[in-house]
Formats: C-alpha cells, sequence, structure tokens
C-alpha cells in the first residue's frame, strides 16, 4: 500500500537522526567510531548495577514491573531533588518530571510550544537531536553564531529586535550552556548574566539543555540560568544518558509549577510514564552514593582520553585543520579548509573503517560543511589514535589532491 499521501505534515518534517544512522556502522569490529556521544562501555558499573536490581526485584518487583506516574518515581525525584538543592537550585518535588531521555524532553518542549512557522532561536552550530525535534513540529529556527564566551549577545539581540520591529516573536531560546554540543564551548559567567538579564527584559523563555554539566574537567562551575533566573523563565534539561548509562532511558526536566504541569499533560498523551523498573534501579544507585563515585572515575578517565587525542591531533593532522580545546564534555569539533566537504570526506573515510559526524547536521540552511565532530569518549585510548592517524592520512591526500589540481 502507498502511503505517501497519507502522511502527516509533523512526519514529513522529520529527518533521519545522521547520528543514529552512523551508529549501525558500529556492528563492524574493524570500524573506529567517533560518530556518536557514546559513554565508554568499559566504566559501566555493572556489577553494582546487578546487584541492585536483584535488590528491585526481591524487595519492590510488584511496583517495578506495573505501570508508574508521570512525574516518576519518588525515590528518583527525591536523590535528584537532594542533588539539585547542593548546586544551588530552589525546587521542590513538584519541579521536577521523569522522562524517557532528554530527547523525550526536546520533543515535549518542541510539542508544548511549538507551531507550524512559530520562530525559535537556537545556537550555531547546536545539537541535532534538538534541531530534529523542534523542526519536526514546523519550527522556523534563528540561529545565532557561538564565539569563545557563548551565544553571541549582540547578534542575538539584533536578530530578536529585528524579528519584533516585524511583529514576530520567539517562542523560546535554547542553548546548551555547558561544553555546548557539538562546539564545545563553556559559556562564561559574564555571558550568562547578559543572557539572563536580556531574557527577563523581555520575557523570553529559556530552554537550557545540560548534559554534559558534570564532565568539567578544569573550570570552575558556573550558575544555571535556572538557578539565575528571577521570573520563573528558564526550563532546565538533564540526563543520565552522558554522566551513568543511555540504556536506562532517564532524563529528567526541571521547570516551574505552572510550566510542569504543561509537561506532564503532554507526556500523558504520548508514553504515560518513563520505566518504572529504570527509575528504581537508578534511584537505589543514587541513594547509596554511587552516582558520585562512578562520575569521578568516569571523569578522570575521560580527561586523559581529551588529552590523548588533542596530542594525537596535534601528531597526525595538517597544519591546514584547526579544532577547539574545550575544559569538559565529549566532543572535539574541527574545521577544515573551505574547498573540503566533510561529508564527502566522511564517505572516504568510512571506506577506511574510521566514522565522525558531519558538521551540517549540526547548522540549519545547508550551513557547517567544513566542520567536524570527533567523540574521544567511546573508544580506548588506542583505538582513538589510530582512528585519528586514519583520518589524518585521508586529510593529507585530500589537500594534496585539491592543490594537485590547482
Amino acid at each position: 500500500m502507498e502511503i505517501t499521501h497519507l502522511l502527516s505534515k509533523q512526519h514529513l518534517n522529520m529527518k533521519r537522526s545522521e547520528i543514529r544512522e552512523l551508529l549501525k556502522l558500529t556492528t563492524n569490529p574493524e570500524l573506529i567510531s567517533f560518530a556518536g556521544g557514546l559513554p565508554d562501555p568499559a566504566l559501566f558499573p555493572v556489577e553494582k548495577i546487578k546487584e541492585i536490581s536483584q535488590e528491585v526485584y526481591d524487595e519492590d518487583a510488584i511496583n517495578a514491573l506495573q505501570y508508574g506516574t508521570s512525574e516518576g518515581d519518588l525515590l528518583l525525584r527525591e536523590m535528584l531533588l537532594q542533588r539539585y538543592r547542593k548546586l544551588g537550585f530552589k525546587i521542590d518535588m513538584d519541579h521536577i518530571i521523569i522522562v524517557s531521555g532528554s530527547q523525550q524532553a526536546l520533543d515535549l518542549t518542541g510539542k508544548l510550544f511549538v507551531n507550524p512557522g512559530d520562530r525559535i532561536v537556537c545556537e550555531a552550530p547546536s545539537y541535532l537531536g534538538s534541531l530534529g525535534a523542534f523542526l519536526s513540529y514546523g519550527a522556523e529556527i534563528e540561529d545565532i553564531p557561538l564565539d569563545d564566551e557563548g551565544i553571541d549577545i549582540d547578534a542575538l539581540k539584533t536578530r530578536y529586535f529585528k524579528l519584533k520591529d516585524n511583529g514576530e516573536m520567539i517562542k523560546f531560546l535554547y542553548m546548551i550552556p555547558d561544553f555546548q554540543n557539538p562546539s564545545g564551548i563553556h559559556m562564561s559567567l559574564k555571558r550568562r548574566q547578559q543572557i539572563m538579564e536580556f531574557s527577563e527584559q523581555e520575557n523570553i523563555l529559556i530552554i537550557e539543555d545540560s548534559p554534559y554539566r558534570e564532565f568539567n574537567f578544569d573550570e570552575a562551575y558556573h550558575p544555571s540560568f535556572f538557578e539565575m533566573s528571577q521570573t520563573e523563565n528558564v526550563v532546565h534539561l538533564g540526563t543520565f544518558s552522558k554522566i551513568f548509562m543511555p540504556g536506562l532511558r532517564i532524563g529528567w526536566i526541571i521547570a516551574p509549577h505552572h510550566i510542569n504541569d504543561r509537561y506532564v499533560i503532554g507526556r500523558q498523551n504520548t508514553d504515560l510514564c518513563t520505566s518504572p523498573l529504570t527509575q528504581k534501579i537508578a534511584a537505589r544507585f543514587m541513594q547509596k552514593g554511587f552516582l558520585d563515585e562512578y562520575l569521578e572515575n568516569v571523569k578522570r578517565e575521560y580527561k586523559i582520553k581529551r588529552d590523548e587525542m588533542l596530542k594525537d591531533f596535534g601528531a597526525y593532522f595538517p597544519e591546514e585543520i584547526s579544532w577547539n580545546k574545550p575544559n569538559g564534555g565529549l566532543f572535539l569539533f574541527i574545521q577544515f579548509p573551505d574547498y573540503i566537504d566533510s561529508r564527502e570526506l566522511l564517505k572516504k573515510a568510512i571506506e577506511r573503517n574510521v566514522a565522525f559526524v558531519p558538521g551540517t547536521p549540526f547548522f540549519v540552511k545547508g550551513k557547517g560543511k567544513s566542520f567536524a565532530r570527533i567523540n574521544f569518549s567511546y573508544s580506548s585510548i588506542e583505538k582513538n589514535r589510530e582512528g585519528v592517524r586514519r583520518l589524518g592520512e585521508l586529510i593529507k591526500e585530500e589537500i594534496k589532491n585539491r592543490k594537485h589540481c590547482n
């Protein structure tokens, strides 16, 4: 049966995730993948999870295997409440909703706020999963460039007032302030203060996506936008997918009560609830004090991997290539000469059994072809080094061929 004429406009706005498609390649044992933002599975606390899972089955199996509430498991929300209060969040239990990974939070955000043609503001570049979620609801994305301190405040104000003068409004400002994906930029305190002041002055809703905040290797923590807000204009998104284990499929939304109630309604029409079983496992892991111990170990290992990959870039990449030096997160962002299209380069890289994410999906309107995102957390240092060596050889050949043609 041909169904194209039956498909919704919303579905037709959807595109395949380039990262999800690339991850299919990881089944090839010969391929070294820098594509996904995957945690290192060698560091997963498997034995502790086995023990805790058995405890859940022994002591609370009926509730763990039953439907749960849309807001989330009480103990997990209590553990998150304690954790965020220590960080300075002035919240109670009703500020927190557990969702099935932060991607669901992004989808719900689009469902709540975006009508076809509505304008939203994102950083350029930005996380491709968020762009995909918002575009699927028909959003028109206003992309604001980044500088070394974060989203360009002057460019943001110029674009905003131009739209306002034309009688248009933006529904929200979406940002990843902590070790941004894909750029790795950690927004400065000054820039946060400037954006917070502007957003409250103009009554702009901020969606603050913060999957990487815990992976801070070298810098002082800056306050989150949620902490800084005086007008309840911030929604904060968090997840266990990067800092713990993505297989649990647990994320959360922290928002003012009147906004959170809307998210609850939205998710009740989506999947009813997040898995009670995985929530209870995560809650007990936190309750026993294992999460901080695990995070310290992971952060130490990822910092080593980052440092080694930066050395490898210096050893194997030609001088025409530049890259960032982030103080946290999971990614390095590299820039090629303008004449190299990273999508075309990827096809040749896969032939050499190495993969990365080309830059274009992180931008709108076809930008970003000379960029690529490289993940350093997933593979071993030795595999990372070999992957960089292969990629470096390919880049040198591409540059040499270009010079030869000229």
